[in-house]
This record gives C-alpha cells, sequence and structure tokens, in this order.
C-alpha cells in the first residue's frame, strides 16, 4: 500500500475533483432520489462525505497539534448531520462538499512530514498513523462516488486504489469467521499471472474451499465491497458467487 504523503495528496485529489464535477451537475431531484446504498439518498451520499472531510480534518489536525480531536462528537451526532443535511438543494449540497473537501486538502497541505507518523483514531477507536488517515479519505470519496449512481463505476476506479484496496479488504477478510471460505483468482492485464487470495477460515488440511472465484480486480474489489453482485465474476464449475458479509 502506498503511504507516501505527497502521492496520496495527488491521488485525492484527483478523485475529489471527478467526485465535484459530477455533484456540480446534480439536480434537485436527482438529490433526492436513491443512491446505490439501501435507505440513503443521494443528498445523504453527499452530506455524509462532507462530513467526513470534516471529520478526518479533525484528525490532521490532532497530528499537527498533539491535541487530541474527536473526528466526531459522537456517533448519534454524526448520524444526525447527515439525515438534517441530506435535504439541502442540490446547490447547497455541492457547495457544502466541495469546501470541506477544499479545507481537508489545505490541512493535509500544512501537516509537516513529522506530523504524518503520529498515531491518531477515528470514531472506531482504531489507531493509525497520520497518512492513513488520506488513504481513509480516498476510499470515501472513490466508493461513495460509484454509490451515488451515476455514470462513474467500480471499472472507472484507478489501478493503483483497486490493487491498495484489494490487499486491505482481503487482508480484513482472511479471517473473518462470518465469511465463506473460498479462493480468489484476481485476473490482470493479457499475460499477467492472475492473483489468488484466499478469504474466510480455511478449513483443516489447507485446503482453501470448494468455491474458486475470478475476475477482474475493480469487479473483485466491488463484490467484496458490496458495490457489485458478482455478476462481471465467474465460478470454477458453475454456480453463484458466495454472499459476502458487510465490509466495514
Amino acid at each position: 500500500m502506498d503511504s507516501d504523503p505527497g502521492r496520496l495528496r495527488e491521488r485525492l485529489g484527483a478523485a475529489t475533483g471527478r467526485l465535484t464535477t459530477d455533484a456540480a451537475g446534480l439536480t434537485d431531484r436527482q438529490v433526492r432520489e436513491p443512491s446505490l446504498l439501501p435507505g440513503w439518498s443521494r443528498g445523504h451520499v453527499l452530506a455524509h462525505l462532507a462530513g467526513n472531510a470534516g471529520g478526518l480534518r479533525n484528525l490532521l489536525i490532532w497530528a499537527r497539534t498533539g491535541v487530541e480531536t474527536p473526528q466526531y462528537p459522537s456517533v448519534a451526532a454524526r448520524d444526525a448531520a447527515i439525515e438534517a443535511g441530506s435535504g439541502r438543494p442540490a446547490a447547497e449540497l455541492a457547495a457544502d462538499l466541495e469546501q470541506s473537501a477544499a479545507a481537508f486538502a489545505a490541512e493535509a497541505a500544512s501537516l509537516p512530514a513529522s506530523a504524518w507518523g503520529a498515531a491518531v483514531h477515528g470514531i472506531r477507536g482504531q489507531e493509525h498513523p497520520a497518512w492513513f488517515t488520506l488513504f481513509r479519505r480516498l476510499t470515501e470519496v472513490e466508493m461513495h462516488h460509484v454509490d451515488l449512481g451515476l455514470s462513474y463505476g467500480p471499472s472507472d476506479w484507478p489501478a493503483q486504489f483497486v490493487n491498495d484496496q484489494l490487499e486491505l479488504v482481503a487482508g480484513q477478510f482472511a479471517s473473518r469467521d462470518d465469511v465463506p471460505a473460498c479462493q480468489v483468482e484476481v485476473t490482470g492485464p493479457p499475460g499477467e499471472p492472475p492473483q489468488r487470495l484466499v478469504l474466510g477460515r480455511v478449513p483443516a488440511g489447507g485446503a482453501a474451499g470448494p468455491v474458486t472465484v475470478s475476475g477482474l480486480a475493480c469487479w473483485v474489489l466491488a463484490w467484496l465491497t458490496g458495490r457489485d453482485d458478482g455478476a462481471a465474476l465467474s465460478v470454477a464449475g458453475g454456480g453463484p458467487v458466495p454472499a459476502m458479509p458487510a465490509w466495514g
């Protein structure tokens, strides 16, 4: 996984630009329509993304100052803010998204090199170095851009984002008891050998389980993160793609 703050900031800037351009083109009717996330409109997704930029900016302030600054006051406060903000006009939602993203970027630009290794943690309490905050924000921007249900889909994710995320997600799924044991063959460009991932608890004897799933990296990631039903993947011997539990 790329841990260089400079490169991560560049990648995040490009992803944010794509997102804010699409958000600026939405109408009031479109932001009321359902997103791809159950129970959320596009307005909910945009409100969440704006609030997330502010919350993660708090972690960068913590890293810069050494004074603990919570990501959110509480989970309840975060959820209430999303609900309250989701019904605003499209122009207000787009402006909030752009302004909050710009404030996050400005804070990231102000961090001295020594601060990127500072330990911080978000609302879930898992400690990580400050540079990982950039990766967290990149994840939010890329995943939720797809969730808006516009023209941006998993096949539009940059290859490096997909590779980094697959490494992280597969690592999380490798030891979860609720993940069905299976082997995943991630296919790449012609001539390159597939990347093999083993998910779930491996049965005694070392076998990866009876199911082998294969497909392009972007669609494997979309399946594992609940952004696709696996229709673009194939299962050795036929049969359905295993149902995966909620990611995250």
